[in-house]
């Protein structure tokens, strides 16, 4: 095994990453008609808007980056899919090499398959990040791939210049509030990852554990595969199955709610962030939500499907529920008590309370007393050992 100057290990693995990169790249449609001056003043404005946003969600939030941090990436279509392609290898590498190497068992057919099957798996992952790629607005990438002296990079605040252009043309909106808006959301959640050191590395531990507790060998395989085949013909018949659904094993359960409520939280204080830092600062807010809401709900056909196939809509719902439970804590008992949230694994929310925040603030900020324990608090159990069933 020999390896790669990104500091990756080559070999046989079941993802064949060139072919990820190679096939979203060419499926993915291009960007808006924009000449290059237009373009090159996008790039810089966006450059700015990330900067200047760094001082309105830190002011807003209270919260404190412990690294530095410098004006957005600035990336097009193509460079989204190539950095999204790292991120998964980063995540998933150690663990595909290992799933190969016990089906492979040093036999020349095995090397053979996997190759082939490698290939194919790469074509389905650049299949679908060149659809997302179309979709995104940017993102914080917690996941990037080590420098060459073998140390792991802070994560990146990236912004898909095309795909933010096309929207605020779709939506008719201010393009300086618009833009500014995008970057408030991103930069909340840059602001959320490098104020709280402990949280990468609970994302990353909650991801790897959900993919080491499926289930690989052939029979488990074919029953996932067929139980897909079901989640598509579900989908097309207007119901509500999604692949997520159909490739999770039993014990992957408990993980996926861990992921599901950190995740809920990150995406609704990112929602939350950009619509309540006031009008002064993003003056058209109002308008930019109420447009960019129904383009949300607005998709056609063969949109929803796909959105809903490959668990997108769940986001949605995250983006709401989360920015519910954010509102309504700050409502109750302000953003330094809110904040609490971000002290530790065991102050993070679980699904159940992001759907009853009276149940995270009596846990958390105002814990109630056991009866007879003399002032002994009663508290939740380590989030390790798995989210409240619901």
């Amino acid at each position: 095994m020999k390896h790669h100057p990104n500091g990756y290990c080559e070999g046989v693995s079941l993802i064949d990453w060139d072919v990820a990169v190679n096939t979203g790249t060419r499926l993915v449609r291009p960007g808006p008609q924009i000449g290059l001056a237009e373009a090159r003043e996008a790039v810089a404005h966006l450059r700015e808007l990330s900067v200047t946003a760094q001082g309105h969600v830190r002011e807003f939030t209270g919260m404190n980056s412990l690294e530095p941090a410098g004006p957005a990436v600035i990336v097009d279509r193509p460079g989204w899919i190539r950095a999204n392609v790292d991120g998964f290898r980063v995540v998933l590498e150690p663990i595909v090499d290992r799933l190969a190497a016990g089906r492979l068992n040093g036999s020349a057919a095995g090397t053979i398959t996997t190759a082939v099957g490698s290939r194919v798996t790469g074509m389905q992952l650049g299949a679908v990040l060149s659809y997302l790629a179309g979709r995104v607005l940017g993102q914080y990438e917690l996941f990037l791939p080590p420098d060459p002296d073998g140390t792991a990079p802070a994560g990146r605040l990236t912004l898909v210049a095309p795909n933010i252009v096309h929207a605020e043309r779709e939506l008719d909106v201010d393009p300086r509030d618009f833009r500014l808006w995008v970057c408030l959301h991103e930069e909340t959640h840059r602001t959320q990852f490098t104020s709280t050191p402990w949280l990468r590395d609970y994302v990353q531990e909650q991801m790897q554990e959900f993919l080491l507790a499926s289930d690989m060998d052939a029979a488990a395989f074919l029953d996932r595969l067929r139980a897909a085949g079901e989640a598509v013909a579900e989908v097309m018949r207007g119901g509500e199955g999604n692949l997520i659904d159909a490739f999770q094993s039993e014990g992957q359960g408990e993980i996926l709610d861990r992921i599901t409520a950190v995740m809920t939280l990150a995406e609704g204080h990112g929602d939350y962030v950009m619509d309540a830092v006031g009008p002064e600062v993003v003056p058209s807010v109002a308008e930019i939500r109420r447009r960019f809401q129904r383009r949300r709900e607005g998709a056609n056909r063969i949109d929803k499907i796909i959105r809903q196939l490959l668990g997108l809509d769940l986001k949605m719902k995250q983006y709401e529920e989360g920015a519910a439970f954010v509102r309504e804590v700050v409502a109750r008992i302000g953003m330094d008590d809110f904040n609490r949230v971000w002290e530790s694994r065991e102050t993070l929310p679980t699904m159940e309370e992001i759907r009853n925040p009276d149940a995270w603030v009596n846990r958390v900020v105002r814990p109630m007393p056991l009866p007879g324990s003399n002032g002994q608090m009663l508290g939740r159990p380590d989030i390790q050992g798995g989210a409240p069933e619901e």
